[in-house]
């Protein structure tokens, strides 16, 4: 029979995994009587774990939460899980400024069985990444990630204090419609009533949020996209060359192909319409030449010269011949 103390860490599980559980269901999934359901409950609450009890047809356990996180109940396929995604959040940039996700990833390491965390530990070093985040990239702080994720939740309107890319500060009033992390940022788009519109804005520029009050709620225009608003607005940045090109393949093709962070794409009756900002025209004659679809260059006409630049370099690396090979020494 298992031991009493793990059949008490058992329901703390079993109560993490669900929103509430009759005392009927505990006590079978747990091979007890629901006396001694009850006799659990009180050792959770014992121990500082939230454990509230309502009696009624609808009533049952559940954790509420409390003023500190409990002991997570993690299974094998759960941990493994957790730790991936914090793998990827490291590598991706998706965290925050505070060191939290190295050690929330040691912390849980050090709880594993030991044939787990050899195989976990293979996994994550042979595991290779097609993204990751820019050199250096900045991150927000955690007050400020959370804050922001607040007032888009519950429509209320923040003041941030912010500093621009040219070290400007300036205090703003915020309407967040939502927050977008992009090629390794995170970016906040809203009404800016400052400006009277709407502006995005790098999070780890943010230097302070607070609930501006007396301002009641907001209302998200309708069909307002934040990732489409940011990807665009980040487009806009002035370059040398504006480039519109036709492509003769169907919408959701593209859209695998090109990411939002390297053009705009349109679907339209002569083929999708691919716009773009380039400072150099030779990456975009690259980019053209790596999709393996036939296209039409709309503008400018420089992008022809660079294709054909481009076309001239491959077939003169196709032209190679391998060297010869020496002859064996005798």
């Amino acid at each position: 029979m298992p031991h009493p103390a793990a059949r008490v860490l058992g329901m703390l599980e079993l109560l993490q995994g669900s929103h509430r559980l009759t005392g009927a269901e505990l006590a079978a999934r747990l091979g007890v009587d629901e006396r001694t359901v009850r006799r659990y409950a009180d050792t959770l609450v014992e121990l500082g774990i939230p454990v509230t009890a309502a009696r009624g047809r609808y009533g049952g356990y559940r954790l509420q939460p409390g003023y500190r996180l409990p002991p997570l109940m993690l299974t094998d396929d759960e941990a493994v899980a957790v730790l991936l995604g914090l793998v990827a959040a490291e590598q991706l940039g998706l965290g925050t400024a505070a060191p939290a996700t190295g050690l929330a990833e040691a912390k849980i390491r050090r709880v594993l069985p030991e044939p787990l965390a050899d195989r976990l530990d293979g996994l994550t070093r042979s595991l290779g990444f097609s993204l990751r985040r820019p050199a250096a990239s900045p991150r927000p702080a955690t007050a400020t990630l959370l804050a922001l994720g607040a007032a888009t939740r519950s429509r209320h309107r923040v003041t941030i204090d912010y500093r621009s890319w040219r070290g400007e500060a300036s205090v703003r009033d915020l309407d967040p419609y939502g927050l977008v992390f992009h090629a390794g940022r995170w970016y906040v788009t809203g009404h800016d009533h400052r400006r009277d519109e709407i502006r995005t804005f790098r999070l780890d520029r943010i230097a302070s949020v607070a609930t501006a009050t007396g301002t009641g709620t907001f209302t998200v225009p309708e069909g307002f996209d934040p990732v489409g608003h940011v990807t665009r607005s980040l487009a806009e940045v002035p370059y040398r060359w504006e480039v519109e090109v036709l492509l003769e393949t169907d919408l959701e093709q593209a859209r695998r192909r090109v990411p939002p962070s390297a053009a705009e794409l349109t679907a339209t009756a002569d083929g999708i319409l691919l716009r773009a900002r380039a400072e150099d025209l030779t990456g975009m004659a690259q980019l053209l030449a790596g999709l393996g679809w036939p296209f039409t260059v709309l503008r400018p006409d420089e992008l022809r010269t660079a294709v054909t630049g481009y076309a001239g370099t491959l077939a003169g690396y196709a032209a190679r011949r391998p060297p010869l090979a020496a002859d064996p020494i005798l």
